[in-house]
Order: C-alpha cells, then sequence, then structure tokens
C-alpha cells in the first residue's frame, strides 16, 4: 500500500470530518434500520444529464470528496483515469462507508454515479454537492436498499 501513496491513491489518515476520541472502536454491525427494515446500506444511482465539466479528473475527485464529506463518510482513498479521444472520466473515491463512483461520458453530456453508503452516512445529502458542482439540466434518482435482512 505505501507504493500507493505517492499517487494519491491511500490516504494515511480518515478525512477531518470523522472523531474517534473517546469512541468504543469494538466491533461494530453498520447496518442501518429505516421504516422497520434492517439493511447494509443505500446505493443511489444518480444519472446527470445535460452535465457540466465532465472532462477534467481532479475537479471531479474535489466534487466527488466534497458529496462524501457532506454525506458524513469517512474517506480511505481514491483514483481517477481520463480516457482519450472523447475525454471521459471514471473514477472512484473509496470510503470506510463504502464508494462513491462515476463515469462520465463528455459528448453526451452524461455522468453515471453510484453513492453506496452504510451506517450514519447519508447519501442523499451528496445529490445537492453533485448538483452544485456539475449542473445537470436533468437528474435521474433510483435507490436501492442493499443487504436486506429478511
Amino acid at each position: 500500500m505505501d507504493a500507493l501513496s505517492p499517487l494519491g491513491m491511500v490516504s494515511d489518515t480518515p478525512s477531518s470530518n470523522q472523531d474517534f476520541s473517546g469512541a468504543d472502536l469494538g466491533p461494530k454491525d453498520y447496518f442501518v434500520e429505516r421504516d422497520g427494515e434492517r439493511f447494509a446500506g443505500t446505493h443511489l444511482l444518480v444519472d446527470l444529464w445535460g452535465a457540466h465539466h465532465l472532462c477534467d479528473p481532479k475537479s471531479i475527485e474535489r466534487a466527488l470528496c466534497a458529496a462524501a464529506e457532506a454525506a458524513d463518510a469517512t474517506i480511505l482513498h481514491s483514483h481517477f483515469h481520463h480516457f482519450s479521444p472523447n475525454g471521459g472520466v471514471s473514477g472512484v473515491v473509496v470510503l470506510a462507508e463504502s464508494h462513491i463512483s462515476i463515469h462520465t461520458w463528455p459528448e453526451r453530456d452524461f455522468a453515471a454515479i453510484d453513492i453506496f453508503m452504510c451506517g450514519k452516512c447519508d447519501p442523499y445529502r451528496s445529490v445537492p454537492v453533485l448538483r452544485a458542482a456539475f449542473r445537470p439540466t436533468r437528474v435521474d434518482l433510483d435507490e436501492r436498499r442493499r443487504g436486506i435482512l429478511r
């Protein structure tokens, strides 16, 4: 893992929005309970149409990290790849609570974003940050509850 640190792929410390002082760090069950259902986490599928800023890996990384922080997630590391000739970007921000990933098609002004979070994180708080960063004309949003206990 040390070899990945210079590439910006591994963070030695969690994101600054986490405070573990005085916390019981024993085994935890990060499953969520909502509406009488217990499940692993919430997976949002976010399609951005008419979106902007889809070719710059650094600005996309900033947007996804800001979205993770807005949801109270812990950023572990990130990695983004810029494709050519069309300029699309694929990338992921790996979270202690799961991930946010993106694939962009700038030639269609389209981005597909997955937000999967467990525990106390609220992935819905990421959506306004993404709207502000990419300024889409339309957002299609679907939710899946993953790992439903039956």
